[in-house]
């Protein structure tokens, strides 16, 4: 069914309707940073985007967009940014570079159903929003001005017609009412509009795009592995025959570089799987709720995509596993040169990434458990 937010208009004579509300998510940096710093650079981008494209875009439209670092009330910062995500009227997101923190926002918008326009830069979008649609630009002047077009233009159809609703409302609304009857006003326009087989398949797809990183994850650390392996038979070799230090700094430079490539490779896989698992946890974690809210009878296909969700955590367990034992071994070869502080760096990185990322593969699994045996549910928030 495709389901759109449509606001109904009020034909009595008292006035105009007041103007929406619209919050702005994005990678925000910081200003007080040292010129040039990474985190300076992000700021003045986003600064940029935010006044030369959302901010005329929206005054248009009668509405004043706001980002976090312009809120003026006292009070918890992160409890107004909840509070703007969830309540206001439209959220303009820029999902630019996969950043942690927009992206679980993100999530928790998607959930309400309410109105997002999603924003990025070109080459920098996550792989997990592809099938949204996504204005994008680059920091020319005439992208920026097609990108702030290309915004009033989705905003006067949205206002117009409604906006769509995207994958977790969908699925939400579909399990929450299995059996009802549908409203005539919200027959789909579309017939090859998505159902919540198409839905959860959707989720799925995110599942089997983690598993893959994975694999790309073991191929790498396998690689690193042979590396080592051969790097030490010929260290062996040098110290049987009672080789000069110098011979053996050389080996153990040569060592170096060539793990220092597979090592940076693995820390830019691990940076995605991270990103990616932050927008799937939000879906994920949104699903199961929803699952438990349905009767077990009228649950149907949900039991398959709970089995998926066990097998995962096992798979991810063995990875993980395996992940942490080479970033031990990593971390006790790297006190033995200078050489080779780059290439450890880099594997103690991804390691941190990926432990970080994997530990709610664990909750899903409890949860799953606990929704296909029909014991008590647990508390996955």
């Amino acid at each position: 069914m495709s389901i759109t937010t449509t606001h109904a208009v009020d034909e009595s004579p008292q006035g105009p309707a007041p103007a929406w509300t619209c919050f702005v998510i994005g990678p925000i940096g910081d200003g007080h940073t040292q010129a040039g710093s990474p985190e300076r650079e992000g700021f003045e981008r986003h600064v940029r985007i935010f006044e030369k494209v959302i901010l005329p875009a929206c005054a248009k439209f009668g509405m004043d967009a706001i980002r976090a670092d312009r809120i003026t009330h006292a009070g918890d910062i992160h409890e107004q940014i909840c509070r703007h995500v969830l309540q206001d009227d439209l959220v303009i997101a820029d999902v630019t570079g996969g950043n942690p923190n927009v992206m679980y926002e993100l999530g928790l918008r998607h959930v309400t159903g309410k109105p997002t326009i999603h924003i990025g830069e070109h080459g920098q979008l996550p792989f997990d929003i592809a099938p949204i649609r996504t204005i994008r630009y680059d920091l020319t002047l005439s992208s920026l001005a097609d990108a702030r077009t290309e915004i009033e233009h989705a905003l006067e159809a949205g206002m117009r017609d409604g906006f769509a609703i995207l994958t977790p409302a969908r699925v939400l609304r579909g399990l929450q009412a299995p059996g009802a009857v549908p409203d005539p006003s919200e027959e789909p326009e579309d017939e090859n509009a998505p159902g919540l087989l198409d839905e959860f398949a959707a989720i799925e797809e995110g599942l089997e795009s983690m598993t893959a990183d994975l694999e790309a994850i073991a191929k790498t650390i396998e690689s690193i592995g042979e590396i080592t392996e051969r790097s030490s038979q010929k260290m062996e070799g040098l110290s049987d025959a009672n080789a000069p230090i110098s011979a053996r700094m050389a080996a153990v430079a040569q060592y170096s570089d060539s793990i220092t490539t597979p090592a940076k490779d693995l820390d830019e896989v691990a940076q995605t799987f991270a990103g990616r698992m932050v927008t799937l946890d939000s879906g994920v974690r949104a699903a199961l709720a929803l699952i438990e809210m349905t009767p077990p009878e009228q649950r149907g296909e949900s039991s398959q995509f709970l089995s998926e969700l066990m097998s995962l955590a096992q798979s991810a367990r063995e990875s993980m596993s395996e992940v942490s034992g080479f970033g031990a071994a990593a971390e006790g070869i790297g006190g033995m040169s200078r050489y080779l502080r780059g290439p450890v760096r880099s594997i103690s990185s991804a390691v941190k990434r990926l432990a970080s990322a994997m530990a709610c593969i664990d909750e899903w699994e409890t949860t799953a458990r606990s929704l296909a045996g029909g014991s008590a549910p647990v508390n996955y928030n």
